[in-house]
């Protein structure tokens, strides 16, 4: 419905009685007003007619017999209700012709006119102000006001009347003026619906913000962009903007010139293509919120918006984040509820990033945002995500604490919370996974994730190096390599006196860093290797050599190991099928307990194990 002209506003107001209701024991009469294309209906038993008729002719002096008589017997009768119907439609109106400029207080009321009629709307308003608005000035809080009430007001300041048509000072247009002035919060809550019991649709009705002249705040919801008029007269006040069910597109708010120039710039900002318009900026602008609209990109109009710092854009059609990097000063972000699916290149635009919520969008991978370093807090509940290994990508953000993945489909993998901590590895204890603290037993078992992700680590590094040297041993030999060769391991050391020998070949360093030296573990291939290793390192293997000995001699006697760091505990051979004697494995707590088994486990397979005779040497920490 399109708003109806001033003419129309002024034409005469129309009243009718359409029909009556019995209502217990008496009856109510249905009465319909109409002016321009605005029409509401009111009900008004004869009692109320009464007293209004008792308060205008004490005020107004109007003729006391122009009100129908009272009735007591047959009252609600048909006959009676018909012809009495009649009877008060006439008595209203003969008052509406007694007063066609200015309705008097009274009667507007009676027939709802400072609900649905602009005249009565600006006038009830004005009254209110008159004895609240400096109070509530004072108390800085938020006041509303509907969109018919501003179209009320609007359309007042279009007449050509005088502030005060009836006289009374109280309902002076003035005291809205005085007071949209100095407001500093504005709610205006709009509706889809018909006001009341009127055809009024507000998101027909076109207001106009620029009598307010100090807004710092200003919300507004379910009302048409296209009715919402002087909002760029708000720019050098305005802090905060919240717009909701209103817009199709972030332009038609930031930029309704947009719709007069095509080509336009924003003002301070060099540029060589030709424009049409340069447009103003929104200097004090820090807090934008457009959530629940219909937004389906971020377009060029943030432009026009560099100092805002908090940028809500959740629960629309966005399937793309760009433009953003134009917004130098943006720290919270809101992008949860739209329809992104891919985050590449994130960081580029979100540099300077804190809080960023992405939950409920299509996200299946994180690897774009591997680069927000600033991130603090990051909430990807209710995406799509199903890998634990998409976690590494947010693992090493130096500043992220809190982190969300609640209703996410990792989120029933058995152990989820430990297995997510677990790649955070020594920050774990920092970050709080689904708002719940870090638990003491959580970070237990986390270390032993840890451990066992290390020992699958080595265990892979052990497999490389066992065919690096099994390729040095085949070429030492002159042939191809045997497969009954075994490998030599010796856990690295970067102050191990090996590597301090000037003159060693690359067969001869693989084979020292990399394997326990013993003549008891070699196999007839590999003898020519280890008498090179000998003759080499002599010094170095003979000290191995001595730790082996005083091991085995641990064992045969049975009396426990002295060497001040190391006890072993020598299982039984495989191909031996003789018990050895077995030494005390000590432990500082359960948890290196743990931690060791998982770790020996895994080396259990690996090459340290004797490949013919299949006993394992394990050492443990005392």
């Amino acid at each position: 419905m399109d708003a109806p002209d001033i003419s129309e506003q002024s034409a005469e107001k129309r009243v009718s009685i359409s029909g009556s209701e019995l209502v217990e024991n008496y009856t109510v009469y249905i009465i319909e007003v109409k002016t321009g294309d605005h029409s509401w209906t009111i009900k008004h038993r004869y009692s109320d007619f009464h007293d209004l008729h008792e308060k205008l002719t004490a005020e107004k002096k109007i003729g006391k017999h122009l009100l129908p008589p009272k009735k007591i017997i047959g009252k609600n009768s048909k006959s009676l209700v018909e012809k009495r119907q009649k009877e008060l439609e006439v008595y209203i109106q003969t008052l509406l012709s007694r007063f066609p400029t200015a309705t008097p207080k009274v009667l507007s009321n009676f027939l709802n006119f400072h609900l649905y009629e602009i005249n009565g709307i600006a006038a009830a308003l004005a009254e209110e102000l008159f004895h609240k608005g400096e109070r509530l000035l004072a108390a800085d809080k938020v006041f509303l006001l509907r969109p018919l009430q501003l179209y009320a007001i609007t359309q007042q300041l279009k007449l050509a009347k005088p502030t005060c048509a009836n006289g009374d000072t109280k309902a002076d247009l003035g005291h809205i003026l005085d007071f949209t002035c100095r407001l500093k919060y504005l709610k205006i809550p709009g509706s889809n619906r018909t006001v009341g019991t009127s055809n009024i649709d507000e998101q027909s009705l076109p207001f106009d913000l620029s009598i307010f002249k100090a807004l710092l705040q200003i919300e507004i919801s379910n009302c048409d962009a296209g009715q919402i008029k002087g909002l760029p007269s708000l720019k050098p006040t305005l802090d905060t903007l919240s717009i909701h069910l209103s817009a199709n597109s972030m332009k038609e708010i930031l930029v309704p010139e947009a719709s007069e120039f095509a080509q336009w710039v924003p003002e301070g900002v060099d540029t060589d293509c030709p424009f049409t318009a340069i447009i103003p900026t929104w200097k004090m602008l820090t807090t934008l919120d457009m959530s629940r609209n219909f937004i389906h990109c971020i377009d060029e109009s943030v432009k026009l918006i560099r100092k805002v710092e908090f940028l809500d854009l959740s629960y629309n059609e966005l399937s793309v984040v760009e433009h953003l990097q134009h917004l130098y000063n943006l720290v919270h972000l809101d992008l949860s509820f739209n329809k992104l699916n891919v985050l590449e290149g994130v960081h580029t635009k979100l540099g300077n990033i804190k809080t960023l919520n992405l939950a409920g969008n299509q996200l299946e991978t994180l690897s774009g945002l591997s680069k927000l370093y600033s991130l603090v807090n990051l909430d990807l509940s209710s995406n799509k995500l199903a890998q634990l290994d998409e976690i590494k990508h947010i693992s090493t953000l130096p500043c992220l604490e809190k982190l969300t993945l609640a209703n996410c489909p990792m989120c029933i993998i058995p152990d989820y919370r430990t297995k997510v901590l677990a790649q955070f590895c020594d920050r774990a204890s920092e970050v709080c996974l689904d708002g719940t603290t870090t638990t003491e037993k959580e970070l237990d078992t986390v270390e032993v994730l840890k451990a066992i992700q290390k020992a699958k680590e080595a265990k892979v590094r052990m497999a490389n190096n066992d065919k690096k040297v099994s390729n040095v041993s085949g070429q030492a030999t002159g042939g191809p390599q045997s497969s009954s060769s075994s490998s030599l391991v010796v856990p690295p050391s970067s102050s191990s006196p090996y590597r301090s020998h000037s003159n060693c070949s690359s067969q001869e360093i693989t084979c020292i860093e990399k394997a326990f030296v013993t003549k008891e573990i070699l196999t007839p291939v590999d003898s020519t290797l280890n008498q090179r290793c000998y003759d080499v390192y002599s010094p170095p293997c003979e000290v191995i050599l001595q730790v082996q000995t005083q091991i085995d001699s641990c064992l045969s006697s049975g009396v426990p190991c002295e060497s001040g760091r190391y006890s072993g505990l020598l299982f039984p051979s495989v191909a031996q099928e003789v018990p050895m004697p077995h030494l005390t494995l000590s432990l500082l707590n359960p948890v290196k307990s743990l931690i060791l088994s998982s770790y020996l486990l895994f080396l259990s397979s690996s090459s340290m194990t004797h490949r013919r005779g299949k006993s394992l040497l394990h050492f443990a920490w005392k």
